[in-house]
């Protein structure tokens, strides 16, 4: 279990960018959502111990992670969002780098261990490569290779997805559903079917603040009969807008289709009640300054 109290972490500025965030994070996936600059990044490198929060407390199965970061990083695997690889090395040469850098313990060999990790994360294919021609979702694996060495007890993922192509998010979401199975792993993302594909629960974040922490499920639960679709023009789509809390506006087939979210559940003029999904929850979070008992499953 990661418990995180009351942690806040104000910049000088001041800049408060997390506000008494307070979470109990169990074994498995753990989805944390929010728009950039939410402070997801900021909580991650504190998680981690790369940054001093200005007050709060984390513990790891009960060990305070702050008292000494140090005691943490054997037990942590971290990939954040911006991770540099050197592009004149192989694959392998890049990850056997890594391995020295972290201090992996390999008793069988940092060569050995490197070519058990790239077949864990699908890469033996590519081993002999240089890194510069691989594609950004060899480089994510290859990132979760490092992340995962030496078995940590807590991994970090921070915007693993982003300027991913469809396939390849695929290929991810397999493979960092198959590393939940054995220890607590945080993914943080901005892009909401990450976190409907892979987390049994999820905390939202938005200005430091939290907004909820409930599981999909949940969240979809608590506007079920609240959310209406229907057609409109251009200039009534802008109006609706204006007038309501819209959670969608795209085109189908070249007509302007309007998802709205309605707190008393009265159907507009011309729209009709639809299945709610966990985008729209999250919008509505995002739009009404929702608070995390106006969403399912807050504590």
């Amino acid at each position: 279990m990661l418990a995180v109290r009351d942690l806040v972490k104000i910049y000088p500025g001041p800049v408060a960018a997390l506000q008494g965030v307070t979470l109990e994070i169990p074994a498995g996936m753990f989805g944390l959502l929010g728009p950039n600059g939410a402070g997801k990044s900021t909580f991650m490198k504190v998680l981690a111990g790369l940054l001093e929060p200005t007050s709060g407390a984390v513990s790891l199965d009960g060990d305070d992670v702050l008292a000494d970061p140090r005691r943490l990083w054997p037990r942590l695997g971290y990939l954040p969002q911006e991770f540099g690889f050197y592009p004149h090395l192989t694959g392998r040469a890049m990850l056997e780098h890594l391995l020295k850098l972290k201090g992996v313990d390999a008793p069988g060999g940092l060569a050995n261990y490197a070519s058990e990790l790239l077949e864990k994360v699908n890469l033996t294919f590519a081993a002999k490569r240089k890194v510069k021609g691989w594609s950004g979702g060899m480089r994510q694996r290859l990132g979760i290779a490092q992340a995962i060495a030496g078995n940590p007890r807590l991994l970090i993922v921070d915007e693993p997805t982003a300027g991913l192509d469809p396939e390849e998010r695929q290929r991810f979401y397999q493979l960092l559903g198959e590393m939940a199975q054995d220890r607590i792993v945080i993914l943080s993302t901005h892009i909401v079917e990450d976190v409907a594909v892979l987390c049994p629960r999820f905390a939202v974040i938005r200005a430091g603040r939290l907004l909820a922490d409930t599981s999909p499920r949940d969240a979809r639960a608590a506007i079920d009969g609240k959310i209406y679709e229907g057609r409109a023009t251009a200039a009534e789509a802008a109006q609706w807008k204006r007038s309501r809390v819209v959670t969608q506006a795209y085109l189908v087939e070249g007509q302007h289709r309007v998802r709205i979210y309605e707190q008393n559940g009265a159907a507009p003029p011309g729209f009709e009640p639809v299945v709610p999904t966990l985008e729209d929850a999250y919008l509505v979070l995002m739009r009404t300054g929702g608070t995390v008992a106006s969403i399912g499953g807050a504590k």
